[in-house]
């Protein structure tokens, strides 16, 4: 590995940008994983049942909803990512995430408007959805641009520190309305505090963001493919569809031990709602601060490396894992072997964004990235819930242990597809 040397301003500059960059980042998951840990809470005031797990089938067909607009997303912000600059980019995706909590912290519930209220609660997922799906390629397209060169693995991982860190504020912010208010409190419009929390929050990262410094050229803007669909497939078809072989088994693990699992053990292995909250905060917690340490790792022994562990190890480990935890009855062993499955999971987490970015040029970059992931993760992360709860429905809960495996077997097999050292933001470029 070169070494690269920085004068000390402009590393600074870099790491300012890089915390500007992940801060915004933070609020956007913040705001979108607040649904999936409110659900339980708020699953009857929109979807009336007498059975516990359809409510929570409909909360997870909205959160897979929401999924579904990444797409669109993804193609819209990457395209004006790659023409228009990362920054102008960073800013939108950020308030149309505002604008989503805020309708759902103010959302009637099925008892006051009927039917208008699920309507209404879609209609907000897919604006948040259609928000997250710009924001992940433009940030990962953004933070690799700016990382400092020889240590891209370590300084592109705080993309999913405060993406896990989004997450684990979900859960604190959960656990603490636990502990402030009853149960009944909690479902009649306590659910409702961390979505105005997440509001106001995202105007925050507004402003942060109004300080970036832009990261594309005016040449790569000006390109007469920047951004354009047709551009990407025609020259990086085989990029793309390397970047979505191994992002659908990425997402699919990621969303099966973080958001489905706190529904998991309350569902499946009986655990109490407190108990469940506080193990994945633990998990989550541990997770987050494992991505640097992962990200460093891949600076070592590289991206393909760090990608063919994961593959391998995701293949043999998730059916013992998810068995283990489906008849788990200790909280401290449930958080062991939730951990044990993450530690797996970082080794795709600390580069996902970075690996993709290195293999596309700068004037489709944030579209190559962005629209890759954004379809694998509508097709098999937002429906990991839903295909979770669905097969336990039809008493076939296993099926979907060997679903997540099989995934991840072609997520090793598309990770063999990567060139040792990547053609664009080389290691030591």
């Amino acid at each position: 590995m070169t070494s690269i040397h920085y004068t000390g301003e402009e590393r600074r500059k870099r790491i300012f940008a890089i915390v500007g960059a992940s801060s915004g980042n933070l609020v956007e998951w913040f705001d979108f994983y607040v649904y999936a840990f409110c659900a339980i809470y708020f699953a009857p005031a929109f979807f009336p049942s007498d059975d516990p797990t359809v409510q929570l089938l409909n909360t997870a067909g909205v959160f897979a909803a929401g999924f579904l607009m990444r797409p669109i997303g993804g193609w819209i912000f990457g395209r004006l990512a790659d023409r228009k600059g990362r920054k102008h980019s960073l800013m939108i995706s950020v308030l149309m995430m505002c604008f989503g909590s805020l309708i759902i912290a103010c959302l009637p519930t099925y008892a006051s408007i009927g039917a208008w209220a699920p309507a209404l609660l879609l209609l907000a997922r897919l604006i948040q959805g259609l928000s997250v799906g710009g924001e992940y390629g433009t940030t990962a397209t953004y933070m690799s641009e700016v990382a400092l060169r020889g240590q891209r693995g370590f300084f592109a991982s705080f993309q999913y520190v405060t993406l896990i860190g989004g997450q684990l504020l979900a859960v604190l912010v959960v656990v603490i309305l636990q502990q402030l208010l009853s149960e009944d409190e909690l479902r009649a419009w306590g659910w409702r505090i961390p979505f105005v929390v997440g509001a106001v929050a995202a105007l925050i990262s507004l402003m942060l963001r109004r300080s970036l410094h832009e990261t594309s050229t005016a040449e790569a803007r000006q390109d007469k493919d920047a951004g354009s669909v047709k551009g990407l497939f025609r020259n990086h078809a085989a990029a793309f569809i390397t970047v979505l072989g191994y992002t659908a088994g990425g997402s699919l693990i990621f969303y099966t031990f973080t958001t489905y699992m706190q529904k998991y053990l309350v569902n499946t292995a009986g655990m109490n709602a407190k108990s469940a909250s506080f193990v994945m905060t633990g998990a989550l917690f541990l997770f987050m601060i494992l991505q640097p340490v992962f990200g460093m790792l891949s600076d070592r022994i590289g991206r393909r490396n760090s990608m063919l562990l994961f593959g391998a190890l995701g293949t043999v480990f998730t059916v013992p894992l998810l068995m283990a935890l489906k008849t788990v009855t200790s909280p401290f062993m449930a958080f062991v072997l939730i951990t044990l499955a993450l530690c797996i999971v970082s080794f795709y987490t600390s580069i996902s964004g970075l690996v993709k970015a290195e293999m596309f040029p700068p004037q489709v970059r944030a579209l190559g990235v962005g629209l890759a992931y954004a379809v694998a993760n509508a097709l098999f992360g937002g429906s990991a819930e839903y295909v979770a709860l669905g097969l336990k429905t039809l008493g076939m809960e296993n099926t979907f242990y060997w679903y997540v495996t099989a995934m991840m077997a072609i997520a090793f097999l598309f990770s063999l597809r990567l060139p040792k050292q990547a053609a664009y933001l080389h290691h030591d470029d």
